[in-house]
């Protein structure tokens, strides 16, 4: 694979990333702005609330979870033309900057499966997380990606 096609793939990669962050850092937010619904009279709150989880079906489904998997084949697709196309070999996986990348990616796509859960559990009226728990949490994907971005863009090693 030329280099060309290579920054292609790369180019694609970090603009899934980008709108997979974007749908993750504001899809606890309109979890935290539902759960506040609930002390509020009727019948605002329950066309505030049928908004808001229209919003965060929405946002999942057409935003969040395709972009992870766009993310996702891309980023292998990279991994194999390093590993194959680069000549690298299957070791630069365990070099400590990619190592820590992929672990970030994993940590960030399971948050990603437990968003999708809560989904369900909002929905279902099974959810016990507050707004306080939403805000507190809401950071959580990007202090992963300043994790994986710094990773790879300073490729630091141990020693």
């Amino acid at each position: 694979m030329s280099y060309e096609v290579f920054n292609v793939v790369r180019g694609l990669h970090i603009l899934a990333v980008i709108a997979w962050m974007a749908g993750m850092l504001f899809l606890p937010r309109l979890y935290a702005y539902d759960v506040e619904q609930t002390g509020k009279a009727e019948p605002l709150r329950s066309e505030m609330q049928g908004l808001l989880r229209l919003w965060q079906r929405r946002l999942l489904k057409i935003i969040i979870n395709p972009a992870m998997t766009a993310a996702w084949i891309f980023g292998v697709w990279m991994i194999l033309v390093h590993a194959h196309g680069f000549g690298q070999g299957w070791g630069f996986i365990l070099l400590p900057w990619m190592a820590t990348k992929l672990i970030a990616v994993v940590i960030l796509s399971g948050w990603h499966g437990f968003l999708a859960g809560e989904l369900k559990r909002i929905h279902a009226g099974t959810s016990t997380r507050s707004g306080r728990f939403w805000r507190m949490t809401n950071e959580i994907p990007f202090l992963l990606a300043i994790v994986a971005v710094l990773s790879v863009t300073v490729e630091w090693t141990l020693g």
